[in-house]
């Protein structure tokens, strides 16, 4: 399909360290760390048990995997090819099932039978990879069901985000490789609420996540200076 809202470069930085997806010491450690955290969240608002799930850029499938473990009937889609193998295999090996398939939201809310289809669409870590994010946001709402639930994160966009996520996270401390964030691609809260309430959503809760590299722990908070959590809810009756 033409004019895929997608950025090779970016799909291909990730292609490279897929191998490494489920490693904890690895790049990917800061996922590890913040998966349990987001994962939480998610279920302390929706409780995913029996729930049908939707994740957008489930990568190598850390949040997908957690989620159908609480009970969720789990689709995760992803563009990169190499995670999505690791996916697959890792969710073999742990006797997770997961439904990976290779694809953007956008196409997928094409597709009759997952339009409108799902409980809960998670798109964690992603939005600030894509050249449209509101394309993103637009295609996750039609994927909902009535009074579904859209839960995003990403980084806000301002001097401290550059100071913290890229000149600290990837160069000072070096928990991500350099060259991972782009800061121009960092969203503020206020762009980001936009884009959720043009695609028919409420905005229910905007909640921070800060990072303490002394005791080298994360946690959920009011400081949305950096990275931060928001949850939508699609408007109609369910």
């Amino acid at each position: 399909m033409t004019n895929q809202n997608v950025d090779r470069n970016e799909i291909a930085k990730f292609e490279a360290l897929a191998s490494r997806w489920w490693d904890p010491s690895s790049e990917f450690k800061p996922l590890h760390d913040i998966n349990p955290l987001r994962l939480n969240y998610i279920d302390e608002r929706v409780s995913l048990a029996g729930k049908r799930a939707l994740d957008v850029g489930c990568g190598g499938g850390l949040l997908s995997e957690g989620m159908a473990q609480r009970g969720a009937h789990v689709t995760g889609i992803d563009m990169g090819e190499a995670p999505l193998a690791v996916a697959r295999l890792h969710g073999m090996e742990s006797g997770v099932n997961v439904d990976y398939r290779q694809i953007t939201v956008e196409e997928l809310a094409q597709d009759s039978e997952h339009a409108g289809q799902y409980d809960v669409v998670t798109c964690l870590e992603m939005l600030e990879h894509v050249p449209d994010p509101a394309s993103v946001i637009k295609a996750c709402a039609a994927m909902l069901k009535p009074g579904g639930h859209l839960f995003v994160s990403t980084i806000n966009r301002n001097p401290k985000s550059f100071l913290f996520a890229i000149v600290g996270a990837e160069y000072v401390l070096r928990l991500l490789p350099k060259g991972t964030h782009e800061w121009k691609k960092f969203i503020r809260p206020s762009e980001m609420s936009d884009h959720l309430r043009h695609a028919g959503l409420d905005v229910r809760e905007l909640t921070g996540m800060t990072y303490n590299p002394i005791t080298k722990v994360y946690r959920l908070g009011r400081d949305v200076d950096v990275n931060y959590l928001m949850h939508a809810r699609d408007i109609r009756e369910a």
